[in-house]
């Protein structure tokens, strides 16, 4: 859509043609061995607490520069829509607890708003922009995958469906009983997906960025929107080698893909373009890495990391989900 456009100056690091970056915009300054990378992104109402979006937002904001393998933003703008439609007090009430969940994920995080933009909005938005002043061993550049690589993730797919399920459930819609007659879920399994999908959210990917540089990274994204196999597309579009990435294995929220199939919407979950939101990174790395970078994940994040796929040649950079790929339950 946006092709004819002519974005970029061909300047951008870490992507094939120099132009509209992958995550982040990586530039090299005019001091020697500094570079500036920044993303901007943001999150709207998914869940029912207010601190929760907050926390997320801030979550979802920095995870591209995760995904760089940068470690310390340095500092984050804020971007705040606060809801006109609300009754002054609500608004009050509901602003406040959104920003004092962003804040406190930033000062888990080791880093700062130092300033931002609020308007008047329908809905209630918080995200921002996050900045990091870095030298060059100080982040992975997202273009370096090479063939025989595995590729991990962070955190189990599912959201979409997750915080669906838990709407269709306060609903008591159709689909919730769909769902319940096809006997894929009940009152106590919704709770418990969409906990665990508010928990992965809302935890931050900064340990990953931290083994990413230690086990030697040669390219990550995060897992957002385009769902796990459209940002496994983008990253092989991006490689300066010819490759693409075979993803042969699933990690979901326990319950979500027979919920996929039984609530009459097809969220696409098993075929990898499902949405998330504040996802897990996706790293390439050399396979002889995988399994202490496992062990490690799961010792500084209390939660399991997966090797889900491999690199391969490619001509076509064209990635894909095997035909026997396993949905891992989680």
């Amino acid at each position: 859509m946006l092709a004819d456009l002519d974005m970029g100056d061909g300047m951008n690091l870490g992507n094939r043609d120099g132009r509209i970056a992958l995550d982040c915009s990586v530039r090299r300054t005019k001091h020697k061995g500094l570079y500036m990378i920044s993303t901007t992104d943001f999150f709207f109402p998914l869940v029912e607490s207010p601190y929760l979006q907050g926390r997320i937002g801030a979550c979802n904001v920095l995870s591209d520069l995760y995904a760089e393998g940068v470690v310390d933003c340095d500092f984050v703008l804020m971007l705040l829509a606060a809801s006109r439609d609300m009754p002054d007090d609500v608004r009050k009430s509901c602003t406040r607890a959104m920003v004092r969940g962003f804040n406190d994920a930033c000062a888990e995080a080791n880093t700062t708003v130092t300033g931002g933009q609020t308007v008047l909005n329908p809905w209630p938005i918080i995200g921002g922009v996050a900045t990091s002043l870095c030298t060059e061993d100080e982040f992975v550049s997202p273009d370096g995958a090479v063939v025989g690589d595995v590729v991990m993730v962070t955190k189990p797919v599912g959201t979409q469906v997750a915080v669906n399920l838990w709407q269709w459930h306060k609903k008591n819609n159709a689909h919730w009983n769909q769902c319940v007659a096809a006997a894929v879920t009940d009152a106590e399994k919704a709770a418990n997906a969409m906990h665990a999908a508010v928990e992965s959210m809302g935890r931050l990917n900064r340990n990953a960025a931290k083994c990413m540089i230690k086990y030697g990274a040669h390219a990550a994204t995060d897992v957002t929107g385009f769902g796990i196999l459209g940002h496994a597309q983008n990253l092989s579009e991006n490689q300066q080698a010819e490759v693409g990435i075979e993803i042969h294995t699933l990690p979901t929220i326990a319950g979500m893909a027979a919920v996929n199939d039984a609530c009459g919407i097809d969220f696409k979950l098993k075929e990898g373009y499902s949405a998330e939101t504040s996802g897990g990174l996706m790293i390439c790395m050399p396979a002889e890495n995988s399994a202490k970078f496992i062990e490690e994940m799961f010792t500084l994040d209390g939660q399991p990391a997966w090797e889900i796929g491999r690199v391969v040649s490619s001509k076509e950079r064209k990635s894909c989900i095997t035909a026997d790929c396993k949905i891992l339950e989680v």
